[in-house]
């Protein structure tokens, strides 16, 4: 199995000494955000985890656990864009997130992590001009040290419109011409472009529309074949495998204004007291009430054979 850290929060930038507990005790618990008195209980070792699938936009507080996970292959996606804290109220200097990239990079190799430049939202300030000279400078900053980047245009989902209800998607000629200068550009700095959630809309501009976290981009980046059970899309347009996430929403600090995961900065906070390192869950503890469900985990990796490569 994957194990999925990113879909709901941002475990690497605020949770990691919670995460490492989990590692050395060999199990997580997660509450179904949907039905709260489910529980899944995931074990983690590694001839079950076959891989670890980290996202975040600040990697730099994790880097002391990296050690400790060292027997998981990794896969990381990290956001960096060129927003002010008029959006991004509290991620760090984009300076600090750079250099934590390519000290990643290092340690991984270039084709276990990905940039993601997304949402791309285009404002008085944040012009088409301004996008572009941004974009170009993280390229060639990341040149060598990733060949994949992902973009997307601001989704306004429902928690969205609630914290930037004047956030918007620019009109349709704007996004393709933008997404073609960007695959320019990541193509002379030897990257690949990728849209998410986005569907084949800009594969007529030279992108790579078929998603930005397949199956195949695991298997390219830890020389392995799997064979993973079949799951439905998150989204109609989003053809991602996404295994179940052991985050929670509503608990990511870096309170950007496009977030989809984050109701609001009081509910960010009342969770955040209840979060406890040395609980089996990332907010609370399990409860006599719960309905605990043990997932059977096991290892999608298809034996080597010589005619699968």
């Amino acid at each position: 199995m994957i194990l999925q850290t990113g879909q709901r929060t941002d475990i690497p930038a605020f949770y990691g000494e919670w995460f490492i507990n989990r590692i050395k005790e060999g199990f997580v618990d997660v509450r179904n955000p949907y039905h709260p008195k489910m529980v899944t209980r995931h074990k983690i070792a590694p001839h079950i985890v076959d891989g670890i699938a980290f996202c975040s936009k600040n990697p730099r507080p994790f880097m002391k656990y990296l050690p400790a996970i060292s027997d998981y292959r990794q896969y990381w996606h990290v956001t960096i864009t060129p927003y002010g804290d008029d959006i991004e109220p509290y991620v760090p200097s984009k300076t600090i997130v750079l250099e934590a990239f390519r000290e990643l990079s290092n340690i991984l190799n270039s084709t276990a992590i990905v940039w993601r430049y997304d949402p791309i939202i285009l404002t008085h300030r944040y012009t088409y001009d301004f996008h572009c000279e941004s974009f170009h400078q993280m390229a060639q900053t990341l040149s060598g040290y990733t060949d994949r980047v992902v973009v997307s245009f601001l989704d306004i989902f429902d928690k969205v419109l609630q914290n930037f209800p004047g956030g918007h998607r620019p009109e349709k000629d704007i996004q393709h011409k933008l997404i073609g200068e960007f695959v320019q550009i990541a193509k002379s700095c030897h990257m690949t472009l990728k849209t998410c959630g986005e569907g084949h809309e800009f594969n007529i501009d030279g992108a790579h529309t078929e998603g930005c976290l397949l199956l195949s981009d695991y298997e390219r980046a830890w020389g392995v074949k799997l064979e993973a059970p079949k799951r439905n899309p998150a989204r109609p347009e989003c053809a991602c495998y996404l295994h179940g996430d052991i985050g929670a929403y509503d608990t990511c600090e870096h309170f950007c204004r496009y977030c989809y995961a984050n109701t609001n900065q009081s509910t960010v906070r009342s969770n955040r007291a209840l979060h406890n390192p040395q609980s089996t869950m990332l907010v609370g503890e399990l409860q006599d009430t719960d309905i605990l469900r043990i997932s059977d985990d096991k290892s999608w990796i298809v034996p080597y054979q010589e005619e699968l490569f």
